[in-house]
């Protein structure tokens, strides 16, 4: 199973963040996923022409495609966009979570977002999570959030974190082994470490890329180019890998 992930294209009408975000699909068919995740902050500045182009570059694609939104994202707007099939229709109306089972593997996605703040929350809203994960088959499920939930070392974007993960990492230790991967993003960078002990991934952005910047005097220079991500799932390994999008 090959999962792609893009996240944080922060497509505007000022800039050209859609464009990049089209080659990137291009990029992705030289690889005809089984599926593509969007981890979120797809437009800024409620561009709801914005929700359309992307929904319309979609639509022509051979792959489902699972949506979470962003700190930057409109989710009304991503509900009027997109139908409510593409989410979880027992989860709260303003929560767009969602579940993508397939033979080996589930994919679950979960809201983060904090409406009117950059930071992400996890409070209030794991308990279709823990259902899922009494209710469902046992099989390996993948997790994607947009929020990162281990630092990144990066101090303005860890002020920006998900900032009460403890809940998360709570109730993952009552599924132990349940949760093969977590990815999220926001971060605008690639990055590996772990979470609860899980492997956890940042994807990097669709945008340009932020400096790795620890907080010295000197803030490095950003020379990355737009990324994305393809898990592969096969025999019981999974392996993530970052690509660059030229």
């Amino acid at each position: 199973m090959l999962i792609a992930q893009m996240s944080d294209i922060h497509a505007a009408a000022d800039n050209q963040f859609l464009d990049c975000f089209e080659r990137a699909l291009l990029r992705l068919s030289q690889w005809s996923p089984d599926v593509l995740v969007l981890t979120g902050d797809l437009t800024d500045d409620g561009w709801d022409e914005g929700y359309r182009k992307i929904a319309a570059l979609l639509a022509h694609q051979p792959y489902p495609t699972l949506l979470i939104p962003g700190n930057s994202d409109d989710s009304a707007l991503m509900r009027q966009t997109w139908s409510n099939a593409f989410w979880r229709c027992d989860s709260s109306s303003s929560l767009l979570h969602f579940c993508y089972s397939a033979q080996d593997l589930d994919l679950c996605g979960l809201d983060s977002t904090v409406s009117g703040y950059a930071h992400g929350s996890l409070c209030d809203r794991l308990s279709w999570l823990d259902e899922h994960l009494l209710q469902s088959a046992p099989k390996p499920i993948m997790l994607f959030v947009h929020h990162h939930l281990f630092p990144s070392g990066i101090p303005a974007l860890d002020a920006a974190m998900c900032q009460d993960s403890d809940d998360l990492a709570n109730l993952l230790s009552k599924h132990p082994g349940r949760i093969l991967a977590i990815a999220t993003g926001h971060v605008h960078r690639p990055a590996a470490g772990t979470f609860a002990g899980i492997p956890t991934s940042l994807c990097g952005a669709i945008c340009p890329a932020n400096p790795l910047w620890f907080g010295t005097p000197i803030v490095p220079s950003a020379i990355e180019p737009s990324m994305m991500m393809i898990h592969r799932y096969v025999d019981g390994c999974l392996s993530s890998h970052h690509v660059a999008i030229n």
